[in-house]
């Protein structure tokens, strides 16, 4: 067997409104990956003058695909600094694993034409048998969507479930983690996705409203709590939070994810984007209480609906753990 191991590295650039995600390889027959470098010019990051970025390996994961690793990394300038669009830094200086998240990633899968998997003929008949839809007439991309799941728990990411959403070739998986490596399972999770799409020549479109009119939006509702949350909690502790995250609701809506005024429109199972609201199984306010969290007597966690799909899930944490200590 070759001493030598492949290293997956991948990273955040610095396109706004939000990321994409890159990669590259290393091999090494380092047993720890080790600091590496790239060109910043090429990634909006860094001038050509001084175009060295620094990647900071900061979580490992067993590699389901080619390489033997994936390596998530932060991004420093050449200095040695935090890069002004490394995210993850100050998510690690508010998080503690005492506080856990369940990320709902809705997504369509498309075309390499941008056109939804099953709406190559024209706009399908309206929505309402897809949401976990059986049968080739309700669902596109299950194949791809199975086999994401399968990647994502042998690379030891917690998926805790999929399904088919509720317009055709639209999905979910939900992302559970704790602490900020919440953040980093979630954009693994993510990077999985588009590269076994490509696998089938398809694409990943995690806009929030992908198609207009009477079709829902693309979210990716945060479930989350704390140790107080899950088992000392009251009536008033969780309202006292539903509260104080209102009081900054627009703070909020800032981290949640661009264009994601065309999908907090007060329907669709959304609150409008300039109002805050909360309530016990109300799908339609900014903040859920579940019903298991009544069920438990007030001991459990809140869903933060307002999140948009092409959310930075490092910006999401670092907001309500930050507005809620």
């Amino acid at each position: 067997m070759s001493e030598i191991k492949i290293y997956e590295y991948i990273w955040l650039d610095g396109y706004q409104p939000e990321p994409s995600i890159r990669s590259k390889i290393k091999t090494t027959r380092d047993d720890l990956p080790p600091e590496w470098a790239f060109d910043g010019s090429s990634t909006q990051q860094a001038e050509g003058g001084n175009s060295d970025c620094l990647l900071l390996p900061v979580q490992t994961y067993d590699c389901p695909l080619f390489s033997d690793y994936l390596v998530m990394c932060e991004v420093e300038t050449g200095e040695h600094e935090t890069h002004p669009s490394n995210t993850r830094a100050a998510a690690a200086k508010v998080l503690t694993d005492e506080w856990w998240f369940g990320f709902e990633q809705e997504y369509f899968f498309t075309n390499k034409d941008g056109s939804p998997l099953g709406w190559e003929d024209g706009t399908p008949r309206p929505q309402g048998d897809y949401y976990c839809g059986v049968g080739s007439n309700n669902v596109q991309g299950r194949e791809i969507s199975e086999a994401h799941l399968e990647a994502c728990l042998d690379a030891g990411i917690e998926l805790s479930g999929t399904n088919a959403e509720v317009a055709l070739g639209q999905w979910e998986y939900q992302c559970f983690g704790k602490g900020v490596k919440a953040g980093d399972d979630l954009w693994i999770s993510r990077y999985l996705l588009h590269k076994i799409a490509e696998d089938f020549g398809v694409c990943i479109n995690l806009h929030p409203k992908p198609k207009s009119g009477d079709w829902n939006g693309s979210g990716m509702h945060a479930n989350f709590s704390n140790e107080e949350m899950r088992t000392n909690g009251s009536e008033d502790l969780f309202k006292s939070l539903c509260e104080k995250l209102g009081e900054v609701h627009e703070e909020g809506i800032a981290c949640y994810g661009s264009d994601n005024d065309m999908r907090l429109t007060g329907l669709h199972e959304t609150q409008n984007i300039t109002e805050f609201s909360y309530g016990v199984s109300d799908r339609g306010a900014s903040i859920r209480i579940p019903i298991f969290t009544l069920e438990h007597d007030w001991n459990g966690y809140l869903e933060d609906r307002r999140p948009a799909s092409n959310a930075d899930p490092y910006k999401i944490i670092t907001h309500i753990v930050g507005t809620l200590t």
